[in-house]
């Protein structure tokens, strides 16, 4: 239960991304998301300090949870920061929300594929609705690349989460693939940042500190810890129809916080992803529970009672 907790509080976190990230916007991208990978590896050494642990034992992932942790975190948000420089943020935020559809019939067996598939587009229309809002959406052809890095984003986000779903890592693997990833972040802040005014600047103001310390304790860091444990040992099925909620919440802390308007689509947005997490979760019934069991002779549990067995 509590597994289960970790994760939901890892998808509120990602929801208040866009508040948090509201005094960071003038930071480069790739720059940003080194200092909060580089928070999010020092919660490891909190974390072991606090438990009386030593600070710098060897890691235990093998090659492959080197490699597949570190692409996937850092692969994630590489194609997501190229893809807004490609195709407009609406659309590919839309197509990066794929991600939790895909987890759910990732983790969907073959009797409740259908019921993964009917509640994921049941949350993803729901999303649409929070994220186009009034405005629309048209694909077009010049975003293509855009659009398949989007695609990519979703891809990715879920194979990570089906995979720490299925891994048995220890919780301190996340503390040291931040630091692979705030490392390969600082070489592409120097590759793909330099174009911005601000690429070189290391000297914050009190509330840009502020939001990058928040952004690192939070949804680019902490969640990460959160929603390793929650995939791990918590309801994998219930957390994958609870993420369509991310930006959901997303709108209602930025209409609570006065940047947006409050809406009819957030309601209506609330009720799908509801309907979706239900419809994905509803347990199915078992015949062989329903039917009347028997004993060893082939007689009902009230005919033994009356014969005397």
């Amino acid at each position: 239960m509590m597994a289960t907790i970790y994760g939901v509080l890892a998808i509120v976190m990602w929801g208040a991304l866009a508040l948090l990230g509201v005094n960071t916007k003038a930071i480069p991208a790739f720059q940003l998301l080194f200092l909060c990978f580089f928070i999010s590896s020092l919660l490891m050494f909190v974390r072991r300090f606090l438990i009386g642990l030593p600070l710098f034992l060897k890691p235990g992932m093998t090659l492959v949870q080197w490699l597949f942790g570190t692409g996937a975190l850092f692969g994630f948000h590489f194609c997501y920061f190229i893809a807004l420089k490609h195709a407009p943020a609406i659309e590919v935020s839309l197509i990066c929300y794929l991600w939790p559809v895909l987890l759910a019939m990732l983790l969907a067996g073959k009797n409740s594929l259908l019921r993964a598939l009917t509640g994921g587009a049941c949350g993803f229309v729901g999303i649409a609705f929070i994220i186009l809002g009034d405005a629309g959406m048209a694909f077009n052809p010049d975003y293509i690349f855009g659009y398949l890095l989007a695609a990519a984003c979703a891809l990715i986000w879920s194979s990570y989460s089906w995979y720490l779903s299925k891994s048995s890592g220890e919780l301190d693997d996340i503390g040291w693939l931040s630091l692979a990833v705030a490392l390969l972040s600082l070489l592409a802040h120097f590759f793909f940042d330099t174009g911005q005014q601000a690429s070189s600047q290391w000297l914050f103001d009190r509330e840009q500190w502020l939001g990058i310390v928040l952004l690192g304790l939070g949804p680019v860091g902490g969640a990460f810890y959160l929603w390793d444990l929650g995939l791990k040992k918590g309801n994998k099925k219930l957390l994958a129809s609870l993420s369509f909620a991310s930006p959901l919440l997303s709108s209602v802390l930025l209409a609570l916080a006065g940047y947006n308007a409050w809406s009819l689509n957030i309601l209506i947005a609330l009720s799908l992803i509801l309907l979706g997490a239900y419809i994905c979760n509803k347990k199915q019934a078992n015949p062989s529970r329903v039917a009347c069991p028997t004993n060893k002779q082939g007689l009902s549990a009230g005919q033994a009672d009356s014969s005397g067995f």
